[in-house]
């Protein structure tokens, strides 16, 4: 069976409810983000020392913000009790550099992507919900750049002087005059752009200086903060990893079962390691989804049919469309 793949123009008119965004979507703005894994691209530079592998080995896992978490806990503690142990607080202070030095060598200047902006604003401001899968800073970007336009629309990510709301279905409502139609945006993998400080308190970072990716990482290096975000592992280990914040168990309990009855994923691969998404989305009441393609690829098609199929629902219809449609993304119209 053949699919057809349809231009973004063509279908856009009936998909204005969410959108999911995968790791091409970041892909699409900068070669950069192509790597396969934070941990693989810190071992290919040779950033990370045996005895710190050995961790990522004990507890099966990939993910930087997992080991890195561990050892600061571990660190925290000692140090609350007044024991010594440099052991754990080298580990601790070699896999904070190894993280920072792998993001630093990997994600892009604002520079490099400030030109693309406004057309991703433009391809995101019909959704009522944005969740991106991402965490690299460049939807932040994007989010900053189109509330400068005050235009009348606004995008919201539910943090408040640093702090997620609970009540975060209330930032659909139009609060003044700047912000008579509003996207929400959210992040149910995390962010850079969120921490932990050392009680566990989850919060959104700012810039200082108006350099937000060296603020991040100067945060980093204080020992005061580590990143909110799951970065690799299995779809068991990642759902784990969710379920150990607040933040990202909101998004994952109360936001994606209510993506409404139409949903668009562009950049999305459907890996085996995200199935909890599409899973969780089988508690949603979307009725269609339209999945961006690239290269016309009809194996990708058939693979993503029957995962939707699957896991959602068979009852779901599935339209594809071209990712490098005019309009789609940061394609210019």
């Amino acid at each position: 069976m053949a699919y057809k793949i349809k231009e973004w123009a063509d279908i856009s008119d009936d998909f204005d409810g969410s959108i999911l965004l995968g790791n091409g979507a970041s892909i699409g703005i900068n070669s950069s983000f192509s790597y396969p894994s934070l941990k693989e691209h810190a071992v290919d530079n040779g950033l990370l020392v045996e005895n710190v592998q050995k961790l990522f080995d004990h507890f099966d896992t990939d993910d930087f913000e997992l080991v890195l978490r561990l050892v600061w806990q571990a660190n925290r503690v000692n140090l609350a009790l007044d024991i010594k142990d440099n052991a754990t607080k080298s580990a601790y202070e070699h896999v904070r550099h190894c993280l920072i030095e792998a993001v630093r060598s990997i994600h892009p200047e604002y520079y490099e992507v400030e030109d693309q902006l406004a057309n991703i604003a433009s391809f995101l401001k019909p959704f009522k919900t944005v969740l991106s899968l991402n965490y690299d800073l460049s939807l932040y970007w994007v989010i900053m750049y189109a509330n400068r336009e005050y235009n009348g629309h606004s995008f919201k990510d539910c943090f408040l002087r640093g702090e997620f709301d609970e009540d975060w279905k209330r930032f659909r409502e139009s609060i003044s005059i700047w912000d008579r139609k509003t996207t929400l945006v959210f992040y149910p993998h995390g962010s850079l752009v969120l921490a932990r400080d050392v009680v566990e308190q989850e919060k959104k970072l700012e810039a200082r200086g108006g350099d937000l990716l060296r603020s991040i990482l100067r945060d980093w290096e204080t020992g005061d903060y580590i990143p909110l975000f799951v970065s690799e592992g299995t779809s068991k280990q990642k759902v784990n990893a969710i379920q150990n914040s607040h933040y990202l168990n909101t998004v994952y309990r109360e936001v994606i079962p209510r993506v409404g009855k139409n949903l668009t994923i562009y950049g999305w691969g459907f890996g085996e390691h995200d199935a909890h998404i599409l899973t969780r989305l089988a508690n949603s009441k979307v009725e269609k989804i339209a999945v961006s393609v690239f290269g016309g690829d009809q194996a990708y098609c058939t693979r993503v049919a029957q995962m939707i199929k699957d896991h959602v629902g068979k009852e779901v219809k599935v339209v594809f469309f071209n990712c490098l449609s005019p309009g789609a993304w940061n394609i210019a119209t």
